[in-house]
């Protein structure tokens, strides 16, 4: 772990940095205990020993300070074979849709959390959380009877946040009753700050233009190099967001940066429940070959509108090849007084005050929203009774 960080310094891909430093330390040191953990040991091999989980890994900190890099870097290198890395929102409406899936098969089987995470536990033995935060009651109400079981099995958990543990659900309904998880996840988790004072992600953003047009091959030079800025020589993969019924596929992902095209986005029957998604996952999209939107172009403007403004309600940062200004993409058709107000969002998401604003996540699996629902209602119920 801190061998790849020192190469990626000496690549020239990332600035060497004290307090990234830090935290590369303390994954290396669960790296180690990883090692140790999959081993087990003879002694545990043949019964005569409990192969004790490590503590889990916390570590918190202001937006671009490399957190998801320190993750990604992290996660493609843990010495574990079954292991996943999810956003902590799809990760929790994946576990709502579980128990809604349990009650409905089972209407008199009672709790459904030990099954819940019996099944968890037999899909991973670590799980990497993006941007843990708490904002649900309904999520509130089972975080820590889910952590307890999840840990209890054996689970390793690395998380990172924008919030110290102390300031998770903060004002939230019945915070009182959500405190007992917040001492549980600190004794059993090495709380880390990732105390980096420069905001990289900006300094990146801002470094050069976010719009470049026309499309050609000038414009994809430009946002390849800008990609491979953004995701600092992480390895990039394709990434599948799950949703009701179908999926959308991002082809290439690393460090909370996507790059697609506008067709995949906009030609294809696509609606605000994918760009939901999408801007829930990700803090940038980098976006090849908008075209100019002729009147003929109805449903692509009407998506790209929808894409836009899910964009923007979330902060994503937009970084874009299109083949002409933003002004000049749909300047008449059916759909044109309503895409003025996307130019003024394309315009503003140029601005420095813009890419300085924190990337607001959410909840992204369309699947789950009727279980979430039923979740929300329930837990506030018994959280009011028990206040």
């Amino acid at each position: 772990m801190a061998a790849a960080y020192q190469k990626l310094i000496a690549d020239g891909q990332i600035e060497a940095d004290a307090a990234q430093g830090a935290a590369v330390a303390a994954l290396e040191r669960l790296y180690l205990a990883l090692q140790k953990y999959q081993s087990g040991g003879w002694l545990q091999k043949i019964g005569l020993k409990k192969n004790t989980a490590p503590q889990g890994l916390y570590i918190y900190g202001a937006v671009g300070r490399g957190k998801s890099m320190l993750m990604d870097l992290f996660f493609a290198l843990a010495p574990i074979a079954k292991k996943r890395r999810v956003h902590f929102h799809a990760f929790m409406q994946e576990t709502h849709a579980r128990i809604h899936e349990f009650r409905q098969a089972n209407p008199k089987a009672g709790d459904p959390m030990p099954a819940v995470a019996k099944a968890i536990a037999d899909e991973v033995t670590l799980l990497c959380f993006d941007e843990l935060q708490v904002k649900d009651i309904a999520d509130a109400s089972i975080l820590g009877r889910l952590f307890a079981l999840l840990l209890e099995a054996g689970i390793v958990v690395v998380a990172t946040s924008n919030r110290h543990p102390d300031e998770l659900y903060k004002g939230g309904l019945n915070r009182h009753r959500f405190l007992p998880f917040i001492e549980f996840l600190k004794q059993r988790h090495d709380v880390h700050e990732l105390a980096a004072e420069r905001d990289f992600r900006l300094a990146r953003l801002t470094a050069a233009p976010v719009w470049f047009t026309p499309c050609g091959p000038r414009a994809r030079k430009n946002l390849d190099e800008r990609f491979d800025t953004l995701t600092q020589g992480v390895a990039v993969a394709p990434v599948t967001l799950a949703l009701k019924g179908r999926s959308l596929n991002v082809p290439r992902a690393a460090g909370g940066v996507a790059r697609m095209g506008f067709d995949a986005l906009c030609v294809e029957a696509r609606g605000a429940g994918d760009y939901l998604a999408l801007a829930a996952r990700f803090h940038t999209l980098v976006l090849d070959n908008v075209p100019l939107l002729e009147p003929q172009k109805k449903n692509e403007a009407v998506r790209f509108v929808t894409l836009i403004d899910a964009l923007y309600e979330a902060k994503v940062k937009l970084i874009a090849s299109a083949d002409g200004l933003p002004q000049k993409l749909y300047p008449s058709g059916d759909e044109a007084f309503e895409f003025e107000r996307t130019v003024s969002r394309l315009m503003e998401m140029q601005s420095r005050d813009y890419l300085a604003l924190p990337h607001i996540s959410g909840p992204i699996d369309e699947a789950a929203n009727e279980a979430t629902n039923e979740a929300t209602n329930e837990a506030t119920g018994e959280m009011k009774g028990e206040a």
